[in-house]
């Protein structure tokens, strides 16, 4: 795991050694255990290629030093991540006739490119974003994992810049931080910024399952891996042959992840995803597994007690981390700075917190993250069985003029059900998946703005599938959006934040191409949703780790904005100087806080959203900006 950063640009606008040390060292927490520089030239020198590296040093700790060249000198590699079947992939180069001077899985990636060209990416068994310079075809490769797990950020200043992060870039000569004021729009819809955009005009996203070839300063991108919902038809009708099938490749994915040179341990929440990751680390390890948890001194959010039992079922070296309001606080600044963005979810904060503690201990952990994107466990995967009958049974009017303002004057403390209700008579699929878990609606947005803003999505990819039902078409929106621009984006920043690399066996391909073969009931059909990770999971866990209710990750956010947060929210949101106002109506903030906190609606989504958004401005200073 580390931090890469590198470009591209004509000889008139080379930059010194000095400036690829400074923007590399930026990213000093993404790889404390060693650095690395070159500086060269295309051939007739037109134009300059530089690479830079931070090593987290994971696997083979003295020999995967960075950039990394083949044994010619031809191709030069700066890497960030981990291909997990390395080993596989060695043994059958080295039957092919290839040498290896280290053990790293680095190396391997060299070898596969020079045996198997481009097409070694579709080989790769891990998360990954690289760059690769190779002389001898005169090209710059840049590529991101299938499901995106690693960052790679573009700019592009006469030539192209890549980075895992997003300040590096801004701190370029010449590269501008102007905002985009659409990236804003969709941020208060999805509480994110849907790739490939970020908030920042010059700065793109490489979308994950691609590749980018720079050549004689021309670039294509080629995508190489779409989620198989996709393209394969579920085909098992056994469900007892679903949970067996499921339960060998969960294992492996365990498995082939707990390949590491350091110490390594597991996030543990106490919920059925973490439990299950957990679970199979005991089987395949010869140690004590370690464990982190954090929760909260409020009761109602702690999942503390759950995660123990699990701790105490599986005799885990087990470590908790208690978050207060005014640690929470203190971190947040530091949190967008790393996100390069707004806080999306409120969740992040003690993420990032419990990886600084967990650092001391290990550089590495497994987590439960895309179980419920992969397996169906939201809500909202449920909803969508009915959601089409609903539709066809009840008029559009009817909904619009007598369910939705019933739903609207419900109790303060019913905010998912009117999530449910206004989602159920969007008839609009993008618009749904927004709903679900956006910040705002349309309407709201506009009303926010004071003017009626456009609704289509700056990618259209994640809305693009066709086939199958809306359960698959919404699964297909959670691997293609959700995770990789919002839940894997988090998971990446928050806990690099903190130098831990985080591993995720549900993001496995292998594993994702078995689900897609299973139908909608074997997944949502059940209870709670993710039938088959429960029906696996059977005689391992706790029953009442299976049966419960699924919660998510809370933060007690809402009882903080009306308590120890107060006055900080009326002096961010409302005060002369905010910067939202750039964007927002004034009067409409003024009254959305004190709806808030006067108990009348809960705004708890939307404000965390907007409080974000000022303070990731005030952090950031973009221009573009009129108040």
């Amino acid at each position: 795991m580390c931090g890469i950063l590198g470009w591209v640009v004509r000889g008139e606008h080379r930059q010194d050694y000095e400036t690829l040390i400074r923007l590399t060292n930026l990213m000093n927490h993404r790889g404390p255990d060693g650095s690395g520089y070159w500086q060269g030239s295309t051939a007739g020198g037109r134009h300059q290629i530089s690479l830079g590296h931070k090593r987290l040093s994971i696997i083979d700790v003295e020999g995967g030093t960075q950039p990394m060249w083949s044994d010619d000198g031809s191709i030069g590699l700066v890497f960030n991540g981990e291909i997990y079947n390395y080993v596989e992939l060695r043994e059958e180069l080295i039957a092919l006739g290839h040498a290896f001077r280290t053990s790293s899985d680095t190396e391997v990636l060299i070898e596969a490119y020079r045996a198997w060209g481009l097409d070694s990416i579709r080989r790769f068994r891990g998360m990954f974003a690289f760059g690769l310079w190779d002389a001898r075809a005169q090209q710059l490769v840049l590529a991101r994992d299938p499901f995106g797990k690693k960052p790679l950020f573009l700019a592009e200043k006469s030539g192209l810049l890549f980075a895992s992060e997003i300040e590096p870039l801004l701190k370029f000569p010449g590269v501008d931080r102007l905002i985009d004021p659409q990236a804003v729009e969709h941020y208060l819809l999805n509480r994110y910024v849907p790739g490939p955009g970020t908030f920042f005009h010059a700065v793109r996203k490489l979308p994950p399952g691609c590749y980018l070839v720079w050549r004689e300063g021309c670039t294509n991108i080629t995508r190489y891996f779409t989620p198989p919902l996709a393209s394969v038809e579920p085909d098992i009708t056994d469900f007892d042959e679903a949970v067996r099938m499921f339960k060998a490749a969960f294992d492996d994915a365990v498995r082939i992840r707990m390949r590491s040179d350091v110490a390594f341990g597991a996030y543990l929440s106490g919920g059925i995803d973490s439990s299950a990751v957990v679970a199979a680390m005991v089987r395949h390890s010869y140690e004590r597994v370690r464990t982190f948890s954090v929760g909260f001194r409020e009761a109602a959010y702690s999942e503390l007690d759950h995660a123990r039992t699990i701790a105490r079922q599986f005799d885990t070296d087990h470590e908790e981390l208690v978050v207060d309001p005014h640690d929470f606080l203190k971190t947040w600044p530091d949190a967008i700075l790393r996100r390069g963005a707004p806080v999306a979810e409120t969740s992040d904060i003690p993420i990032m917190m419990l990886s600084h503690m967990a650092a001391s201990k290990v550089k590495m952990v497994l987590t439960g993250e895309g179980a419920d994107e992969l397996l169906g466990g939201y809500p909202k995967h449920r909803a969508e069985l009915w959601i089409e009958l609903y539709q066809r049974l009840v008029p559009r009017i009817i909904h619009d003029r007598i369910i939705s303002p019933v739903m609207h004057a419900l109790p303060y403390d019913m905010r998912r059900v009117k999530i449910l209700a206004t989602a159920a008579g969007e008839r609009d699929w993008p618009s749904r998946m927004q709903l679900w878990f956006g910040g705002v609606s349309m309407n709201e947005r506009d009303r926010i703005f004071g003017r009626p803003l456009p609704i289509t999505p700056p990618d259209s990819h994640p809305f693009s599938i066709r086939i199958g039902s809306n359960v698959r078409r919404t699964l297909f929106f959670d691997q293609t959006s959700w995770l990789p621009d919002n839940l894997l984006e988090r998971g990446d920043r928050m806990m690099m934040a903190g130098s831990i690399e985080g591993r995720m066996p549900f993001m496995d391909t292998i594993l994702a191409k078995l689900v897609a073969r299973f139908p909608d009931e074997f997944l949502v059909g059940r209870s709670g949703g993710k039938s088959v990770l429960r029906a696996a999971m059977q005689h391992t866990l706790p029953p009442g780790i299976l049966t419960r209710k699924k919660i998510g990750f809370r933060v007690p956010i809402e009882e903080w904005f009306r308590g120890p947060y107060r006055e900080f929210i009326a002096d961010l949101l409302v005060c002369d100087g905010a910067r939202v106002a750039a964007f927002c109506n004034r009067e409409i903030l003024k009254r959305l806080v004190h709806e808030h906190l006067a108990r009348r609606q809960n705004h708890e989504k939307l404000l965390w959203s907007l409080l974000n958004l000022e303070m990731f401005l005030r952090t950031f200073k973009p221009s573009g900006l009129e108040n």
